[in-house]
């Protein structure tokens, strides 16, 4: 039973994990019917790495201090800043401006950025933060998408 005591923990940042992944997965399933660079497996793997990292990063913070108690000290503001950090350059990947036309790929960075932020929410047990914000950016990315052709096609009748 000790072996389970264990494992508990590292079950749970696993659960977090796969909870993360569907949350993420659910906007790059959206975002990859939109024909978006990137879709359902990746918004999967963002959301679910960033959810392990911060597990992780608990998971450490309750090893280290087991190991040396009063030594460790935890500031999870910077391992969440790590993590955006790191969004931002998966993100900007993602844009890009062909030669002489609009700058295309935005929406799909912040929506991998928002991906990410769900997955720190699961890792954080934050559950209405999680499923919330991905209902959310559901209705921003395919809810609102409506109005904005509707809004497009308003200007180009009036151009004319």
């Amino acid at each position: 039973m000790d072996g389970l005591a264990h494992a508990w923990p590292q079950l749970v940042v696993l659960a977090e994990v796969a909870a993360a992944m569907l949350l993420g997965g659910m906007i790059g399933y959206e975002r990859e019917r939109a024909n978006k660079p990137a879709g359902f497996r990746t918004h999967m793997m963002v959301a679910g790495a960033c959810a392990l990292l911060v597990g992780l990063g608990g998971a450490m913070l309750a090893s280290f201090s087991r190991l040396h108690p009063g030594l460790i000290s935890a500031d999870p503001f910077r391992l969440v800043g790590g993590v955006v950090t790191a969004l931002g350059f998966i993100g900007a990947g993602t844009i890009f401006r062909p030669q002489g036309q609009r700058v295309e790929g935005l929406t799909t960075a912040t929506s991998l950025l928002f991906s990410g932020a769900i997955g720190v929410c699961a890792a954080l047990q934050q559950w209405w933060l999680a499923v919330g914000a991905t209902l959310l950016a559901l209705l921003v990315l395919r809810g609102l998408q409506a109005l904005e052709a509707r809004i497009e096609a308003k200007s180009a009748g009036n151009e004319k």
